[in-house]
């Protein structure tokens, strides 16, 4: 398999969307930056989010939306910068809006039903318009939070809590046909999937310790992070420590493992006109590469072609003066 290094220097990559004109957006957790990184290597800061920016998506208004941790301290760690919680950087979890063509950043939930969003980790759109996320978490010294997945809408009107408690859900997907929510937990190694019934609607309600939704656990210390899907409805799960891509069938099993030079890696995205380009990035590195795979990308819901206020899919965004927002 050739890798190709695309870009360095980046400030802890994660969240790759794969834009229409070969460039790919990517957050910068350190930086508290949503960067674009075009085929040459040339980066470009799309806004300033602050905090810890995570996972990324694009919505039906063509907007980017980010899960933001809320920032943490950097510090140097065998060669690597790694995060460590410090109160005084912390800016609070929140879910914002960045619009693409000028960098504006709204926020539109911190909180749900009372309870603050502690870290959001990362998201994924539905073809009715709706996102879920997870809320990773902080760990704080000897003190870890409790984490939970959530679904809610992109102009700011609804948040619910779907799933809780869990330990450390990071990555999350939907399979192609929007049947089965997937998710992975980080320290746990395992990947987790839920059968829908609707947009935003559990098939069941969620039971603790439910042995039938596990469908995957990691061998080794394979810690997963944020995922991809195929268009067979494979999973493309980063793994940290044991470094790679897990690639992983609906049925549970393991078909390959890709392995990765960064203990970081932290998410995958699939591009390229037949999208069978898989971009990667590696943290700790600060890099994004790319390698081609066999099989195609199952492709995003919703892209940057719609213009503010059109519908795309059946669903009607309003403009950003009508978005409900926390600030």
């Amino acid at each position: 398999m050739q890798i190709r290094d695309i870009a360095h220097h980046l400030c802890w990559p994660e969240g790759p969307i794969a834009l229409a004109d070969g460039s790919i957006l990517v957050v910068e957790i350190e930086g508290g930056t949503l960067a674009r990184v075009y085929p040459d290597g040339h980066v470009e800061r799309v806004a300033a989010t602050g905090g810890g920016p995570n996972g990324a998506a694009i919505g039906p208004d063509g907007a980017c939306y980010v899960c933001n941790a809320g920032g943490d301290r950097w510090v140097e760690h065998g060669g690597m910068r790694l995060p460590v919680f410090d109160p005084t950087m912390y800016t609070g979890g929140r879910i914002e809006r960045v619009d693409l063509n000028t960098g504006k950043v709204i926020k539109l939930y911190d909180a749900c039903e009372g309870h603050d969003l502690c870290a959001p980790n990362d998201l994924v759109f539905d073809s009715a318009g709706g996102f879920w996320f997870t809320d990773f978490g902080k760990q704080r010294g000897r003190v870890a939070d409790v984490g939970a997945i959530y679904y809610a809408q992109p102009d700011g009107s609804a948040i619910r809590e779907m799933i809780f408690p869990l330990a450390s859900p990071n990555g999350i997907a939907l399979s192609p046909d929007e049947s089965t929510l997937y998710f992975s937990e980080t320290f746990t190694g395992r990947i987790w999937h839920y059968p829908l019934s609707g947009p935003g609607q559990l098939a069941a309600a969620p039971a603790p310790f439910d042995a039938r939704r596990l469908l995957y656990s990691s061998p080794g210390i394979r810690l997963f992070d944020s995922m991809a899907v195929d268009a067979r409805g494979y999973l493309y799960v980063a793994c940290m420590i044991d470094a790679g891509i897990s690639v992983i069938s609906p049925r549970g099993e393991l078909e390959s493992f890709i392995p990765l030079t960064d203990p970081i890696t932290t998410n995958i995205c699939f591009g390229g006109p037949d999208r069978r380009t898989a971009f990667v990035t590696l943290a700790s590195h600060g890099k994004l590469i790319s390698f081609e795979v066999a099989e195609p990308g199952h492709p995003p819901i919703f892209d940057t072609r719609c213009p503010i206020g059109h519908s795309v899919r059946g669903v009607l965004i309003a403009p950003e003066s009508q978005l409900r927002t926390t600030q």
